[in-house]
This record gives structure tokens, sequence and C-alpha cells, in this order.
């Protein structure tokens, strides 16, 4: 008899649900080898740098990838753990907590972590999970403050994905979540578990990613949505106005961005006499370059260098369980109406 072709599956197979969990990324291993083609992937994102490809282009190639990757290489050395990048160990602890935590309260939901730029790639997970039979997925991204540079970057990656299939999953992102109280209260928290510790600082300095002042003027909420995560951090730490101040760091290039600068602000803390400051990082939820080596070392330094006597500076949220749990609350949040448990799970009792 004639071989008979296995059937198409049917259009109404049970739906499988997935949230790719999406952080920036970071080089394979701390050598500017590795580091020249993330930092070319990254600073070549149109979404990254608003400079006509003409124009930039030869600046990238010809100038800043011939000298910056030994210079960030050195950095990332100084930071690099046995298990490798800590941004890269924390976003994949926290997928798989962020699963199990969701399985814990009967979701039966598949979880993957991605990089915008780096491995693994937002592409290429996505390929994982179309191949696993994921019909919904949520993107869930490790950027609580919405901004043009970052997250509308990771939805462009998963819209250029999406360009190529014949069948698309259907898709939800969340663009933000500053405002979230759980967020705030998993933030709150790190902050008060610290001082129970260490005690209380004279100031406490909430420094967050700085973007270009020109993305503001043309309406990215950014900036707006870091001073609402400060002011609502501030409210429930009980903090008056005195007692805390926000800076921006990061800072790349010759153009003006989001002041006041990180380091300049903790130069004149020092030189103002300030015995003590405490620095939290409220816009990264997993450590990473710019938090262990920006701040904790070189933001230190400046501090100390300039007259300060202690400089204390507080994890971000990475593995904490008042993370975790606002992770998953968010993430079922965005999931209602998907089809997360089993049959017998929503039947009526």
């Amino acid at each position: 008899m004639p071989s008979v072709s296995p059937a198409p599956a049917a259009a109404n197979d049970r739906e499988r649900v997935a949230v790719l969990w999406c952080n920036l990324g970071t080089p394979d291993e701390p050598t500017a080898a590795a580091v020249r083609p993330y930092l070319a992937e990254f600073l070549g994102d149109a979404r990254v740098v608003e400079i006509p490809k003409a124009v930039w282009a030869p600046i990238l190639y010809g100038i800043i990838l011939r000298t910056r990757p030994a210079k960030s290489a050195a950095k990332y050395a100084s930071i690099w753990t046995p298990d490798g990048s800590p941004l890269k160990v924390w976003t994949q602890k926290q997928a798989k907590l962020l699963a199990g935590w969701l399985g814990e309260r009967g979701h039966r939901v598949t979880v993957r972590e991605a990089m915008r730029y780096g491995q693994p790639a937002i592409a290429a997970q996505l390929d994982a999970l179309q191949a696993e039979g994921a019909t919904r997925i949520l993107v869930l991204q490790a950027y609580p403050q919405y901004s043009g540079t970052t997250t509308a970057s990771v939805i462009d990656a998963v819209n250029a994905w999406s360009a190529r299939q014949r069948r698309v999953p259907e898709f939800r992102f969340v663009n933000d979540y500053h405002d979230d109280l759980l967020y705030i209260e998993a933030l709150a928290r790190s902050v008060e578990a610290h001082w129970k510790r260490e005690g209380r600082p004279d100031r406490l300095l909430l420094s967050f990613h700085g973007i270009p002042e020109r993305n503001i003027r043309l309406g990215d909420p950014y900036q707006a949505q870091c001073l609402s995560t400060a002011r609502l951090l501030a409210a429930r730490l009980g903090l008056e106005d005195a007692q805390y101040q926000v800076s921006f760091q990061s800072r790349f290039g010759r153009a003006k961005w989001l002041e006041p600068y990180t380091e300049p602000t903790l130069r004149a803390l020092g030189r103002a006499g300030l015995a003590r400051v405490d620095v939290l990082c409220p816009g990264f939820p997993a450590d990473c370059l710019e938090t262990l080596e920006e701040i904790a070392m070189e933001g230190r330094d400046a501090f100390l260098q300039s007259g300060g006597k202690e400089f204390r500076y507080i994890p971000c949220l990475n593995d904490s369980p008042a993370w975790i749990d606002a992770l998953c609350a968010l993430a079922e949040r965005h999931l209602s109406g998907w089809p997360t448990r089993d049959e017998a799970q929503n039947r009526p009792r």
C-alpha cells in the first residue's frame, strides 16, 4: 500500500503559552574579541544611537570598535564570575524561578530568557518556542521604565522575527511596570534589609540608566517614569525630599544626556561633607556591568576620593523572593484570559 503522510495538526490543538523574559545582553566572554561583536550589535541598533547610518557607521566601525572593546573587556573582567556574566546568570535564574512560581500557582507556561544583544538571541528563543508548539507568547522585559532605546528595541526584534514566519504566534508585550506596587515593594524591602544590616545613610541616591535628553523632547516617557518610581519608593520608605535624590548614569558620546549625572553627583556629595551615601539602581532588576563596575567600583571611588567617608551599594533585586513574587504577579496579570491551566482546573466545581 502507498504510504500516507501524517495529517496536519488540527487547528484546535491545545494551545501552548510561553513567556519570553528579555534583558539587554552581554558578551560571551570578558575579552576584546567577544566584546567587539556585542558592541557592534548594540551600538548598531538605530533605537540606541539615533544618528543617520551614513554618519554613524564610519565612527562606529572606524573608531569606536577599534578602541572601546579592549577597555570594555577589562571592565567586564573585573565583575566576571566563575559562572559567567552576572547579568546572564541572574537573568537565567529569574526565568527559572518565574517558571517555578507560575507552576506553583497552577499555570502550565514555558519560560525562556532572551537577550536583545548577544546570546541567547530573541530570534533563536522564539524559534525554540515555536518548535515546542507555543501559540501565545508574553514578552516580558527587564526594563521597568519604558524607553524607545530599550523596550521598543525588543519589540522591533520580535517583529523582525515575526516578519519571517508563515504562522505568527499571538503576542502580548509588557511595556513598563515603573509604578507597579509589588515592584516598588520589592525595591523597598531590599533597601530596608540593607539598612537593617548596615544602618541608614546620610543620603540615598537612586541611579537610573541615562538616555539622551533629545529622546525626551521627542516624546520618550522614560524620565517621567524614572522620577515616578523614585517618588513611589521614597514614599514607601518614608523618606523626605532631603533624604534622597535621583541621578542618571552610563552617559555615552558628546550629546547632552539626562541630568544630573551620577558620578559628578557622587563627587559633589563627597565634597559637601556627607559621611555616608547608599546607592540603589532601581531600573536594573539584575546586577550587571553598569551596577557592579560603574557604581559599586567607580562610583565608590568618586565619592571617597571627593571626601566622603562611607559608600554602600545596594544590590539589584536579582533573585529576591519579593521580586520574583512581583514578576510572577505581573506575568499572571498579562497572561489573563489565555489558556495557561489544564482543562480540569478550569472546569467549574
